[in-house]
């Protein structure tokens, strides 16, 4: 090695911070939830969630809506562990 750190790629694996958004690109904290689901796929049981931060936030809401996938908004301290 010749000394130079590089930065470590998320690709996937653990995110940096437990809440983070789910943009691509975006590391940003995220204090808000989108719950979702894909009704052609599954079931009212099943949901999905991407975070987002308060930039993405519209922009992540807007692309499930425009598929008329059923949403739910909540802030991250609303979710269950």
């Amino acid at each position: 090695m010749n000394g130079v750190v590089t930065p470590s790629l998320n690709l996937g694996g653990v995110p940096e911070r437990r809440f983070e958004c789910s943009r691509a690109g975006c590391r940003e904290d995220a204090p808000w939830a989108i719950l979702w689901r894909n009704p052609k796929i599954h079931g009212p049981e099943r949901r999905k969630t991407w975070l987002a931060c308060d930039e993405h936030r519209a922009t992540l809401y807007d692309f499930l809506e425009a598929r008329s996938f059923p949403l739910e908004v909540r802030t991250v301290g609303e979710l269950d562990d």
